[in-house]
């Protein structure tokens, strides 16, 4: 380890919180990894200095790089911790041979990598796996799988089943789409760093989401065709079998490791990784997960990532203390406290009923008898606008809805201040009952915080597409009157409204460009270019009672 290398190292170590005294390291790069089909990818070795026989490795599989800034991330921090991490390019990046096609090949590679570590002679067997986002992903490839099992593993900010993210309950999630394909498809002619959004790049990738059709949209935003983009685009229509591979959701969970998972309730990944996080308890495996205020890949969430699986890879691999306290860490925004719970959803939280009602009312009481339905238009070539919300890259997080609420094609609904302050912990769902005038249609929920002075901030939010393909289905069931009722998973959230503030449930036909717009025609995604308006009827009366449900925490 050179001196730059431990003069860096260090001021990384102080901004991630890490204990000193550091450890030393030696280096091999490139070491070639040969894979069944011939194809070999590159690895650099990271092994404690004066190691003197074989020692557990953490395996770190990721497309981003094994130089500069994604090192120090992903594994100079370990290295300097004393263990031995092998930092591998998946396929078709930074040097590792074959075609990255994202999401696609990474069990095959992953298992693979794992076989030919164990057959090495500085290593003892054990295999750890760690990592965040997509080097998440590459651990849920391999970690159900892997025989013998692996040691532990720390899958941060990702998701058993990653579709989850590309197409919210149908919805493709374009932003955060487009977005991760400006950075792939330029990161191998830039450095990790440049390639991350400035305001020259997030110029491209707004003008190219209002770009249609949207097939040739990444080269706009990375000035040559992106794989995962055609895929994306490709693959959007309900059934699709070509995610399949890349979704790991329904895996024998019994067959991991103890598992250690941070995330954020800004990430966009909050939802499915704490439904993960409570199936792969339920399946009987340790497992603990931290959730904090944070948007995807923010320092502080990594901060807390990084000081989080030094820990776990000590207690599973080096035999140090099991960490403190219960297992379910989570920070109760607007509040300034974290909370501790045995358990995901948290048995403290009692769901709570909050009512649409006539005249843009939301109560705990549904309306009683008959009321007007709500109404709006929904017009494709104007799409109803979001703001702030879980995204790749920021400006995320809780953004002023006060202009979105003032549209026409927007309904809000809004309760009496609150007499106290209510702490909402735990999942979020929202029954709407609507009739549309086309069978292509979106149904996008919204809860928002409405402070004294008016201010309407979001809190959480969903998505249902609606599709004759899928419609009645799981989800959305369809009454002899033609009315839709549409079952709409919110973000989980832990998030306190304060005394005197109301709480404002929005209902619109999208949220773009977070959300490609829905044309109503149910052309492909990526050759859609003409759309038409969709007339909506909200309803919220006796025989549909729609509603907003929050999960309401009672502490003794």
């Amino acid at each position: 380890m050179n001196p730059f290398s431990r003069v860096t190292g260090r001021a990384v170590d102080l901004m991630l919180g890490l204990p000193g005294p550091a450890a030393g390291y030696v280096l091999r790069r490139d070491v070639p990894v040969p894979m069944p089909d011939g194809v070999t990818l590159l690895a650099d070795h990271y092994q404690p200095a004066g190691a003197t026989g074989p020692l557990p490795v953490v395996l770190v599989r990721s497309p981003y790089g094994r130089a500069g800034i994604a090192a120090l991330i992903s594994a100079v921090p370990l290295a300097r911790r004393g263990f031995q991490v092998v930092l591998q390019s998946t396929r078709g990046t930074f040097g590792s041979g074959g075609l990255f096609r994202p999401f696609t090949t990474e069990r095959a590679d992953g298992l693979a990598t794992v076989a030919w570590l164990r057959e090495q002679p500085w290593c003892d067997g054990r295999v750890a796996t760690a990592g965040l986002s997509y080097l998440g992903h590459t651990q849920w490839a391999v970690a159900p799988y892997a025989d013998p099992p692996l040691a532990c593993a720390a899958m941060n900010v990702t998701a058993a089943k990653i579709t989850s993210v590309f197409y919210q309950h149908g919805a493709p999630g374009l932003q955060n789409a487009l977005s991760w394909t400006g950075q792939v498809g330029r990161q191998e002619r830039i450095s990790m760093l440049a390639a991350m959004p400035g305001p020259v790049q997030l110029g491209r990738v707004r003008r190219a989401l209002r770009k249609v059709p949207l097939q040739a949209a990444d080269v706009d935003v990375a000035g040559a065709p992106v794989p995962f983009w055609r895929d994306f685009t490709g693959h959007a229509a309900p059934g699709d079998g070509f995610w399949a591979e890349a979704d790991h959701h329904q895996a024998d969970l019994s067959r991991l490791p103890p598992v250690s998972m941070v995330t954020g309730w800004w990430d966009l990944f909050a939802m499915e990784q704490l439904r993960d996080y409570a199936a792969i308890r339920a399946a009987g495996v340790t497992a603990r997960i931290t959730v904090g205020p944070w948007l995807h890949g923010e320092p502080a969430e990594l901060k807390a990532m990084i000081q989080q699986d030094a820990a776990w890879l000590d207690q599973h691999l080096n035999g140090g203390p099991a960490p403190a306290g219960p297992p379910v860490r989570l920070y109760l925004m607007q509040a300034g406290r974290w909370l501790e719970f045995e358990s995901w959803p948290p048995p403290q939280s009692e769901p709570a009923d909050f009512y649409l009602r006539a005249g843009g009312r939301l109560g705990r009481d549904a309306e009683p008898g008959r009321a007007a339905a709500g109404t709006f238009v929904y017009d494709p070539s104007d799409p109803t606008p979001t703001a702030g919300g879980p995204l790749l890259q920021p400006p995320g997080k809780q953004a002023r809805n006060n202009a979105i609420e003032a549209r026409p094609d927007v309904l809000t609904y809004t309760s009496d201040p609150l007499v106290a302050g209510t702490d909402v912990v735990g999942p979020v769902a929202a029954t709407i009952f609507a009739r549309t005038s086309r069978q292509h249609a979106d149904v996008f929920v919204r809860v928002c915080d409405v402070a004294p002075d008016g201010v309407s901030r979001n809190v959480v939010d969903g998505i249902r597409r609606l599709d004759p393909l899928t419609v009645p289905g799981p989800g959305v069931s369809a009454g002899e009157d033609g009315v839709l009722a549409a079952e709409v998973e919110l973000f989980p959230t832990a998030y306190r409204v304060p005394a005197g503030h109301r709480i404002r449930v929005q209902v619109s036909g999208g949220a773009f460009p977070r959300f490609a717009r829905n044309f109503g025609t149910g052309e492909p995604l990526g050759s859609a270019a003409r759309g038409a308006r969709c007339r909506f009827e909200i309803f919220h009366d006796a025989d549909h009672p729609s509603r907003v449900r929050l999960p309401l925490l009672r502490l003794p």
